[in-house]
């Protein structure tokens, strides 16, 4: 069921283009807490209010369990593209459950092809949302988008650092894709959370300025080289990889593990098993996830152990017909959306 990567033939080339436009975000030394921000928001200033209907941003989330009990809860984002039970309803929605483990699933505007910047509000008000229901800090699990967009919520609403604890992000696009430069023409468009995870977009200079970690957060991330969707990801020039601020990370290939592991993009996200036991590794201890306490065994599985092999080709052809139709049907705008004024040092 694992098949080669489609845009292998794309890492190689993107290699110097995410130097050129990620170099910036990462340059910083890691570690440290107090990093210049230059023309962007302070890392502490406080965030602005929520601007979204506060009864959409409510409809958005969808829940299962008692997060006041049993292990922490998590907040899955799904990717782009997806709504949460198309991405994960059929994978890590079952897994949580099965463990006994609360969670919460965000759904964000145009099936996640909308402005990010709205869709970090979402994020925002769910976070919030999930911890003052717990009682407690949460978990947040992301795929691709899903995976990124919560570092913009905890980065421009500095209180949401206090309500999270471990941060699995899978294939996240932190520093942009080289897929979305090819297919963002200007003036022909392309929605909007294309443009803005197009490598060197001002969106994510944005959300990666300052630091792109923060104190009492772990952050695992974990990502394969064979990605297609989010180029480069081949290590060590991958843009998933994250490296500044202070919180605690752990950058994990697939491959590190299992070398014949070529899962690209959309298995990463569904069915992956090295993903999934790294994911379970991470939140059912005290810090990031440990590859040296995943056993190798995994490495013969075809599928994660939560994902019914039967009803598997059913519910993988959904998932990509569902994230072909979102793509036909997102509006092109003819450039990336400008930032809000909160992103700014000075937000006159």
């Amino acid at each position: 069921m694992k098949r080669p990567s489609m845009g292998m033939a794309l890492l190689a080339c993107a290699a110097s283009a995410l130097i050129a436009a990620s170099g910036p975000a990462t340059a910083a030394v890691p570690g440290t807490g107090n990093q210049a921000t230059g023309i962007y928001a302070p890392l502490d200033r406080p965030g602005p209010a929520l601007t979204v209907d506060p009864a959409a941003l409510s409809a958005s989330l969808s829940c299962s369990g008692d997060p006041t009990t049993g292990p922490r809860p998590v907040l899955l984002v799904p990717g782009t593209t997806l709504e949460p039970a198309i991405n994960f309803s059929w994978n890590y929605e079952r897994g949580f459950t099965q463990t006994g483990r609360a969670w919460c699933a965000v759904s964000l505007p145009g099936n996640t092809l909308g402005d990010i910047q709205i869709a970090g509000q979402y994020v925002t008000s769910a976070i919030r949302t999930l911890s003052a229901r717990a009682g407690r800090k949460i978990d947040l699990f992301g795929y691709s988008q899903g995976g990124m967009v919560p570092r913009y919520a905890l980065r421009f609403w500095p209180d949401t650092r206090n309500d999270v604890l471990n941060f699995v992000a899978i294939d996240p696009s932190n520093h942009g894709t080289l897929d979305a430069n090819l297919i963002c023409v200007p003036l022909l468009g392309c929605a909007a959370a294309f443009w803005q995870q197009a490598l060197g977009s001002a969106f994510l200079a944005a959300t990666n300025s300052g630091a792109e970690t923060f104190a009492g957060i772990n952050y695992t991330v974990i990502f394969s080289n064979t990605d297609e969707v989010v180029v480069p990801n081949l290590t060590p020039l991958s843009s998933s990889r994250i490296t500044t601020g202070t919180g605690l990370i752990e950058t994990v290939p697939v491959q590190s593990l299992c070398p014949l592991d070529v899962s690209e993009h959309l298995l990463m996200g569904t069915v992956d098993p090295v993903a999934y036991a790294l994911t379970q590794d991470a939140f059912s201890h005290d810090g990031v996830a440990d590859p040296a306490r995943i056993p190798r065994s995994v490495c013969a599985q075809l599928l994660a152990p939560e994902v019914d092999p039967v009803a598997f080709p059913v519910n993988f052809l959904n998932f990509t017909a569902y994230l072909g139709n979102a793509i036909l049907a997102a509006p092109f705008v003819p450039r990336e959306p400008a930032l809000a004024a909160y992103s700014y040092a000075s937000d006159d």
